[in-house]
């Protein structure tokens, strides 16, 4: 269990999938991270995933969201790549951003990681702006990087942090 100012992560479990299958359902949340009709069983895959480490977000004893992380091994380009949704209900209370440095500090002191990304599409500025709070850069935009709802391409945008610009 990793405790932020405001927020726990703790390892997501099969008990959760209803908590978050719901969040993800949201129009807010589903907008970036889509999903087919069954979003739990797509939650049930991430966890799943043995390459893939999930916790669920807490804050004052409710489950608002999900942070995940999985990490490139290969020695020379070695960092981590996170990413994670909220609850809408949530949103502009700092909790997505105590969840990042929670879950960044934890990488860097127990896995020795010094280089975290996060690729969020380029059209959600909310998230860019919450993500550069927490000292995440803008690296480059990923031209036509995921396809939408629409069924078009849609650019994203590759953001990094190194260890010693993780703002507090």
């Amino acid at each position: 269990m990793l405790r932020g100012r405001a927020v726990t992560l703790r390892p997501a479990t099969d008990a959760d999938v209803p908590a978050l299958a719901a969040i993800r359902a949201t129009p807010e949340v589903r907008r970036w991270w889509r999903g087919g009709d069954d979003l739990a069983g797509e939650i049930r895959a991430d966890l799943a995933d043995d390459e893939l480490t999930v916790y669920a977000i807490e804050h004052d004893g409710r489950v608002v969201g999900a942070i995940q992380w999985s990490a490139e091994t290969e020695p020379d380009y070695r960092h981590a790549s996170l990413d994670l949704f909220l609850d809408p209900e949530v949103r502009g209370a700092g909790l997505g951003g105590d969840a990042i440095r929670t879950l960044v500090r934890h990488l860097i002191d127990e896995h020795g990681h010094h280089r975290f990304t996060i690729d969020p599409a380029a059209a959600n500025t909310a998230a860019i702006r919450a993500y550069a709070k927490v000292g995440f850069r803008p690296v480059g935009i990923m031209r036509r990087y995921e396809r939408g709802a629409d069924g078009r391409w849609h650019d994203g945008l590759l953001m990094d942090l190194l260890a010693e610009d993780l703002r507090d």
